[in-house]
């Protein structure tokens, strides 16, 4: 079935500028030739390592309907349908600028020092059954990523959602004021990229940048549970005519008066702005209950019905490297592998090591913690590492191993959870193998540097014949959910 045309020659030369060879008409939009599909339009990017120019070429013979490109490409053909503008990025961002402006979307903008990606992803999913939804692809929320996935928004979505990230102040202004929300969700704030910053505080700010593009009458949707709710107030109290809903576990417009957690999910009764909400979440751990009333605030501010919302979010799926749950093989049976290796920083790590604490081994398995370092937290690292070893503990975790940094956790823990050690993901990957034996619950997670991802990958091939081996340590009970 063919996709609606999302841009024309013309449509792009409005928008950029620019001066297009031929006309065409463009389904989608893309940066990457890999993953291009037929009828896209190709924007030849140039980065640090890569540049777009160079696979034009290769986009325009796989079925891409034009290619934005800022110099003239001897190697393709000259009636090939090229549009030439002063500078691709500038042109990308200008595509996003018009998709926007264009558009009758209500429009929520995501940030937040953890839980970003998975409260973008389930306030689409919530929102899909109300309308024809359009929100940024993975984590997608950087200077090329949020005009890339607001150009891809249809002319008649109903509603646009889109993540924004940062690792230094002043990165979220200018991608606020691109995207224009009428709704600004901020998850929290935590020590995540510290070592940019000179303190918290200063990563609130950052975070508060959002507020500087919303619309007239927007909405802040603020974590009344966090340390810096008032200074996110203060900010946002700053733009006239802008309403502030809470979301959280005491007193908040959005709060759960009841909740019940499971190794599967959370059963909870919510008022969401003085309305009572009975509804189950999908994905397991606390933080998934304060990232549901987040985006039932969000749903009932964007004018949507956060009852039909609610009841979408008992269909959640976790997200590859963000807590999906995997049945791997080893040697006398199988074992659980929760895969959270996409990233890590103090919050989130914190977080994953609960709802570990919440999953019950089978028969005499374990709770193994695979860990690995979490970068960008400036002179404390090892402070932040070292704290972990309370949650470790309190939530009956039998083992850990520990990959670069997170090392300086192990020396704290009692004797009989400490296990091996590495100082990359890939030379503890066999040892972690070896380490694993039936009915174990495995959990993963480290920052993307480490390449806890090798680790993954390793126990999803099986391990070797010598199933357990002595970097495991004694074998522990079970624990109840």
């Amino acid at each position: 079935m063919s996709r609606t045309v999302l841009w024309t020659a013309a449509d792009a030369a409005a928008a950029t500028g620019g001066s297009a060879a031929r006309d065409w008409r463009a389904s989608g939009v893309s940066i990457d030739s890999r993953t291009a599909e037929t009828g896209d339009l190709f924007v030849a990017i140039e980065g640090p390592e890569q540049d777009g120019h160079a696979y034009v070429g290769a986009a325009l013979a796989a079925g891409a309907a034009a290619a934005l490109v800022h110099r003239r490409l001897p190697e393709v053909a000259a009636d090939s349908p090229l549009m030439l503008v002063p500078d691709t990025l500038a042109g990308l961002t200008a595509l996003g600028r018009h998709a926007r402006a264009r558009s009758g979307a209500r429009v929520a903008a995501i940030t937040g020092s953890a839980g970003k990606t998975g409260t973008k992803e389930a306030l689409r999913h919530a929102l899909a059954a109300q309308g024809r939804t359009s929100a940024s692809v993975a984590s997608y929320n950087n200077l090329w990523g949020v005009p890339l996935s607001l150009a891809r928004m249809p002319r008649d979505a109903a509603f646009g959602v889109f993540e924004v990230g940062m690792n230094h102040a002043g990165e979220i202004a200018p991608l606020a004021r691109l995207i224009r929300p009428d709704v600004a969700v901020v998850t929290n704030v935590e020590a995540a990229h510290i070592a940019y910053f000179p303190s918290l505080e200063a990563v609130a700010d950052a975070k508060a940048e959002i507020f500087e593009g919303l619309e007239p009458g927007g909405v802040c949707v603020l974590n009344r549970d966090n340390a810096f709710f008032d200074r996110l107030c203060a900010a946002a109290s700053r733009r006239p005519g802008i309403r502030i809903v809470s979301f959280g576990l005491g007193d908040a417009d959005a709060t759960a008066r009841d909740v019940s957690l499971d190794a599967r999910g959370a059963d909870i009764a919510a008022e969401i702005g003085g309305r009572r909400i009975d509804y189950r979440v999908g994905l397991p751990g606390r933080h998934w209950v304060l990232n549901s009333l987040a985006v039932l605030a969000a749903v009932d501010a964007l004018g949507a019905d956060p009852v039909r919302a609610a009841e979408s979010l008992r269909s959640l799926a976790p997200l590859p490297g963000r807590g999906k749950p995997h049945c791997a093989v080893c040697a006398g049976g199988s074992f659980t592998l929760i895969d959270e290796s996409y990233n890590a920083n103090p919050a989130s790590m914190r977080a994953a090591i609960e709802t570990l604490g919440r999953v019950a081994p089978s028969g005499i398995g374990r709770r193994i913690a695979i860990l690995g370092p979490m970068r960008e937290l400036g002179e404390d690292t090892a402070a932040y590492h070292e704290a972990l070893a309370g949650p470790l503990v309190e939530s009956g975790v039998d083992t850990v191993l520990a990959v670069g940094d997170m090392r300086a956790v192990i020396d704290l823990l009692p004797a009989a959870m400490r296990g091996a050690t590495a100082e990359t993901g890939e030379a503890l990957a066999d040892s972690a193998a070896s380490a694993i034996g039936p009915g174990d619950v495995v959990m993963i997670k480290g920052s993307n540097a480490s390449r806890m991802d090798l680790v993954v990958a390793r126990l999803l091939r099986g391990a070797p014949a010598s199933c357990r081996g002595a970097a495991a340590g004694p074998r522990g009970g079970t624990h109840a959910v």
